[in-house]
């Protein structure tokens, strides 16, 4: 489909023909424009008018005042959500982050001269088709280029978030960043741990969940960000592995191509969009597997080692995702995937109950392909992961977690106590259970009177 016919594109051409009708200025702007001139389809449709926000509010129905003193009303038609900003100048910034005055209205030209990139100032009337270009931002879509409004190290000045924007457009859109840019934030880099830990965290699992996280990576690192914003991972280039195990090097280009096959299998369209959108949960585990080898490394006659690198990995990312202010549920996903991605290596040797546990985690699937990444950036071997595939296919629902033979309420029944004792004999009873030793109630009654009948009655056995 054309994108200038979809149904986006058509409802936000409307409200734009609203404005106009009330004798206002509109215009799409940003990313969506910039999508447009590229062949591509926009995800969203972004306006900016010269129409105060109460004049908006008149208009329409449906609107929410995400940030009426900033001039940015939420029009809401037909279910779609259109950001309408009034045409403003910016003055003073003072924090790095957002300025101390907001002047409205202002005139396109000058609304477009206080944003971020040349390929995100282009202006577009989608009645006519018209593209107002007032910073050369058509020239750096065919040149490929992300550059600067004006001065690089004037506008990384006014929002510091600007610098790790950059990362994200050069590679999500496959760009380069123009020299003057690269260099400004080369020199900036040490401000971004000015900006707060929220917005540094979305811009970061864009990158990484993006067409080429492996590219906004490298660039992470090249213009320094990298070490200021995640330290722990800086660490990680230059770590060297055994060869045996890591023919591709060392822990820094490991993760990288493991971050490269998932971009890479998110799957391109020919319109230049992917077919599915990377979980966030698997690929900040991506990066953060290996974390742990940066403190756990030993060397000796036998080699390069990493001993408990998993354990210690675990801790260093719930203190990143902790510092990064992620939710209590990723926190506690993703640095399970770390703590337990080592276990695959002896997968296929695992008692029977024990693999049933182990495929049962919750999220095995993000473990499963975190084990399978892991594998294919490094040796290649996926015999543990197919063995995995297997036995899940084999085994059904009832068997890896079957209803269980005895509860709480029948030990007391039996003449058992609360307490350490009873989890100690349900734990018992449940691995027997999967082991295939155990079949009926029956049989599990006289399994725990066999064994600890004699400790009945007591509460504190240990």
């Amino acid at each position: 489909m054309d994108a200038r016919h979809s149904p986006s594109f058509e409802k936000a051409a409307e409200i734009v023909k609203k404005l106009r009708d009330a004798n206002f200025e509109a215009y799409f702007v940003g990313g969506s424009v910039r999508d447009l001139v590229r062949g591509v389809e926009p995800r969203e449709f972004d306006i900016v008018t010269s129409a105060k926000p109460g004049e908006v509010r008149s208009l329409f129905a449906r609107t929410v005042p995400v940030g009426e003193s900033f001039g940015v009303i939420l029009v809401i038609e037909d279910g779609g959500r259109y950001e309408v900003a009034t045409f403003r100048t910016e003055e003073n910034y003072e924090d790095g982050r957002r300025p101390s005055s907001v002047e409205f209205p202002a005139g396109a030209e000058e609304d477009v001269k206080r944003r971020d990139f040349t390929i995100n100032g282009l202006l577009m009337d989608p009645l006519s088709g018209e593209i107002r270009d007032f910073v050369g931002g058509r020239a750096d879509i065919e040149k490929r280029i992300v550059r600067t409004i004006g001065d690089p190290e004037e506008r990384f000045a006014e929002d510091h978030l600007r610098m790790l924007r950059a990362v994200r457009f050069a590679s999500s859109l496959g760009f380069a960043i123009e020299r003057r840019t690269f260099e400004a934030i080369k020199k900036g880099a040490p401000a971004i741990t000015r900006i707060s830990s929220e917005r540094v965290r979305d811009e970061l699992t864009k990158v990484l969940t993006g067409c080429d996280a492996r590219r906004g990576m490298e660039l992470l690192a090249s213009t320094g960000l990298l070490s200021f914003l995640l330290p722990e991972v800086e660490a990680l280039r230059g770590l060297e592995q055994p060869p045996a195990f890591h023919p591709e090097g060392d822990v820094w280009e490991h993760t990288l191509r493991m971050l490269h096959i998932l971009s890479a299998e998110r799957g391109r369209r020919p319109d230049g969009r992917t077919d599915g959108q990377a979980d966030p949960r698997l690929a900040w585990a991506i990066l953060l597997h290996d974390v742990g080898k940066s403190e756990t490394q030993s060397v000796d006659e036998r080699g390069i080692h990493f001993y408990r690198h998993a354990g210690k990995g675990r801790s260093i990312a719930a203190q990143i995702m902790q510092r990064l202010r992620f939710s209590n549920n990723d926190i506690e996903t993703v640095t399970s995937l770390i703590n337990h991605h080592m276990q695959f290596i002896n997968v296929m040797d695992k008692r029977p109950a024990r693999l049933k546990k182990f495929l049962r985690m919750p999220h095995f699937d993000l473990h499963l392909e975190l084990h399978r990444l892991d594998s294919l950036a490094s040796n290649g071997g996926l015999e543990a992961y197919h063995f995995c595939r297997r036995k899940l296919a084999e085994m059904g629902e009832e068997e890896l977690a079957p209803h269980p033979l005895l509860t709480g309420d029948d030990l007391i029944r039996m003449g058992f106590r609360p307490g350490p004792l009873f989890s100690r004999i349900l734990a018992a009873v449940e691995e027997a259970q999967m082991e295939g030793g155990l079949k009926s109630p029956g049989e599990a009654r006289r399994f725990v009177l066999r064994r600890w009948g004699k400790e009945r009655g007591t509460a504190n056995s240990n």
